[in-house]
């Protein structure tokens, strides 16, 4: 029988820290989950200094789980919630975000080999639940990934990857992103007040979506992942044709009124000569984490359908899991950690590293 998850916690509560308290009393467990005799969870800290001498600490945690009975596996990932930041300036010049886009044609990206837009039809189907693990699945394998969220009305991004810090702007026309579990990150939500409404017109979100793409100091990326925000609106036309787009990756429910609006989203890539490159069909299968039941809650197999109707690769089936809104909650996308729905991530990127397009 497994361990639960209070008997876990028991056992962290049991770990002192250097500085006083414990891993539970001091809100430091994240993303725990149990998956028969498979123990994962995040370890949280305030920054890469913190991380180093927390070793310690995460190898005790580890040990202590890994005596639990019915326990046979323990992953224990260490991650800093406040990404590497840049140092601190004694002034930071002000940076002004959103206003008309600059003229002209598309434009390379320095130091950036692909961009990847992830895209839907329509809102609700997990397409920035995607782009978040699929960008901390690809940095697993080695590549150096950045995560943009294109979402300029609802960005979500600073949630799902655990980052709240303003990017720096030393010079007032370049932008520092933020770093969070090896990827690159950049978001509108990053550089306005969280609880205020982003109430802006098509040249504004074309203007901020400018300035994200080519104010930002990328560094060398083998893939620049975009996070587009549900539609065929502004910012998915802006994209495509001021920069050097590699493709999209079309997310969908199995449902037949997701794919209705997939299907929109594919003919507008098509329309502007920017290639989609697959389908993915997220919330595919839920499996009650009780009894083990697999459940088709919006149906089966109409993405993969619909992916050899139109000719292009159908590239994953991601599940419907509880870990992975949680592990999203709590800031550490759910593919950091181990089962089943890590492994599906896991599977979509090394698909799209081995067929080049990532």
């Amino acid at each position: 029988m497994p361990a639960s998850r209070n008997v876990i916690l028991d056992a962290l509560r049991r770990i002192p820290l250097p500085d006083g308290g414990d891993l539970v009393s001091r809100d430091m467990v994240r993303a725990l989950t149990i998956d028969d005799s498979r123990v994962g969870f995040v370890l949280e800290v305030a920054d890469a200094a913190a991380a180093r001498r927390m070793e310690p600490v995460r190898a005790a945690a580890e040990e202590a789980v890994m005596r639990l009975e019915g326990v046979e596996r323990v992953s224990v990932v260490m991650t800093a919630h406040g990404a590497a930041a840049p140092e601190p300036q004694k002034q930071t010049p002000s940076l002004k975000i959103g206003g008309h886009p600059k003229p002209g044609g598309a434009v390379r990206i320095a130091g950036v080999d692909r961009i990847l837009a992830v895209a839907s039809g329509k809102g609700g189907v997990g397409k920035s639940t995607v782009s978040s693990n699929l960008a901390v699945a690809l940095a697993k394998q080695g590549r150096r990934v950045g995560l943009l969220d294109a979402d300029i009305h609802g960005p979500s991004l600073p949630q799902m990857m655990g980052v709240s810090q303003k990017p720096a702007s030393p010079d007032g026309k370049t932008i520092v992103p933020l770093r969070a579990h090896g990827v690159t990150v950049m978001s509108i939500g990053l550089m306005v007040d969280p609880d205020q409404a982003v109430v802006w017109r098509g040249p504004m979100l074309m203007g901020a979506l400018q300035q994200m793409l080519t104010q930002v100091a990328w560094g060398e990326l083998d893939v620049l992942i975009v996070d587009l925000p549900p539609g065929t609106g502004d910012v998915q036309l802006s994209l495509c044709q001021k920069t050097d787009l590699t493709g999209a990756l079309i997310v969908s429910t199995p449902q037949d009124v997701a794919l209705i609006d997939a299907r929109r989203a594919i003919a507008m890539f098509e329309k502007l000569d920017r290639p989609v490159l697959g389908l993915i069909e997220n919330m595919s299968v839920f499996v009650c984490p009780d009894c083990g039941g697999r459940t088709h809650i919006f149906g089966h197999g109409g993405v993969r359908a619909e992916a050899e109707r139109i000719g292009v690769p159908f590239l994953a089936e991601l599940p419907l899991a509880l870990e992975v809104r949680e592990a999203s909650d709590s800031g550490t996308p759910a593919a950091l950690l181990e089962g089943a729905a890590a492994e599906a991530y896991a599977g979509l990127a090394a698909r799209l590293v081995d067929g080049g397009m990532a």
